[in-house]
């Protein structure tokens, strides 16, 4: 009976020591996965005490760029001075940086392409930081004839233009929808009876959730306005000398201009297209195209904060022979867009009231 007893502590031994370096492995994966967690709690705290650091030296301008072409053009025309202390914050991936402009506290970032991007940097830059307002800049496509590569527009009013039905070709247009694109008269060749499958595009609204609205009961909008306080301070920008020239070799056939209260459409579309440029002017009358305006100005209408959107013309969105432009002409539309920035940020009173231009 005991040497029975003594047989099954020595084998259940055996298996203790077999599995102690499968214990051993499983101990260290446990203590990987809870050093991480801790790092990350103490960086998410050290985080916390920065921002509250910087947003005791507020309030902020917010500046808000979308790609890398438009961000080069920036920090190299303007005088940026960063923050000694605390010239940039990182979150989400994005970095936000502190300093100064023409004396003018300001905070800036890039967003990143397209409305999902556009609208989740410009809430959190203003969910977590200490700003009273956005200025939104970057390139456009031309879709206004009057207007060319080059000039500088700062649009009134922005609509998204990537917000429709995809109707059944066999329902009838009408109602209270702002406008349709019918497919079948851009066939080829067109005659009578040239039915096409795609049917059309039923144009709608955005539901824009409002602080003066009702909780709960967003407004139908076809167009988001910017701030008309600001659009009167950027008037006097009409008369700024903008760049003509890339280099030595690579001009632009005339001077550009700026040009204030136009209208500018914004889809998550790059629009190179000939047909739909013109439809989109004929249409809904907008000088300029590009891919996350809307979003900008929404999110700040929809939380009671000033906007304005200055965007530099780089190609004209499908009306050229050829190739596509922006590769040639981007970067001085950049620039130039930089340069109104330069300008409206000096148009700002040093002590500015943010509240009286909401």
């Amino acid at each position: 009976m005991w040497d029975n007893k003594a047989t099954n502590q020595m084998a259940s031994l055996d298996h203790i020591l077999r599995l102690l370096p499968l214990l051993f492995i499983i101990i260290i994966i446990s203590s990987l996965q809870v050093l991480p967690a801790s790092a990350k709690s103490s960086d998410k705290l050290k985080t916390a005490t920065t921002i509250r650091k910087v947003n005791r030296k507020g309030p902020y301008v917010g500046l808000v760029t979308v790609i890398e072409t438009e961000e080069n053009a920036f920090l190299a025309s303007v005088k940026f001075r960063p923050d000694p202390t605390h010239p940039f914050i990182d979150l989400s991936g994005r970095r936000f940086r502190i300093g100064k402009i023409q004396g003018k506290k300001v905070m800036y970032v890039r967003c990143g392409r397209g409305m999902v991007n556009a609208a989740a940097a410009t809430q959190q830059m203003i969910d977590v930081f200490k700003v009273k307002g956005i200025v939104h800049f970057g390139i456009a496509g031309n879709i206004n004839n009057s207007m060319s590569i080059g000039d500088v527009t700062i649009p009134n009013q922005i609509t998204n233009a990537g917000l429709w039905d995809w109707l059944n070709p066999d329902k009838a247009e009408g109602g209270d929808d702002e406008a349709y694109l019918d497919i079948r008269k851009y066939n080829v060749p067109q005659r009578e009876g040239n039915n096409n499958m795609l049917g059309s595009f039923r144009y709608g609204y955005e539901q824009l959730y409002s602080v003066t609205g009702h909780i709960n009961s967003p407004q139908n909008v076809f167009w988001i306005n910017t701030t008309k306080e600001w659009l009167h301070l950027a008037a006097d920008l009409e008369k700024i000398e903008l760049l003509q020239c890339v280099n030595s070799t690579l001009c632009l056939p005339e001077k550009p201009k700026l040009v204030v209260g136009l209208k500018a459409a914004t889809a998550n579309i790059f629009v190179d297209n000939a047909v739909y440029r013109d439809f989109l002017y004929d249409t809904f009358e907008v000088s300029s195209s590009d891919m996350e305006s809307s979003a900008v100005a929404m999110t700040c209408v929809s939380n009671g904060y000033p906007v304005i959107v200055i965007r530099g013309l780089s190609d004209l969105a499908g009306a050229q022979r050829g190739t596509n432009a922006i590769r040639k002409f981007g970067s001085l539309a950049a620039a130039n867009t930089a340069k109104a920035v330069l300008e409206f940020i000096k148009k700002l009173p040093p002590n500015y009231n943010f509240e009286s231009y909401v």
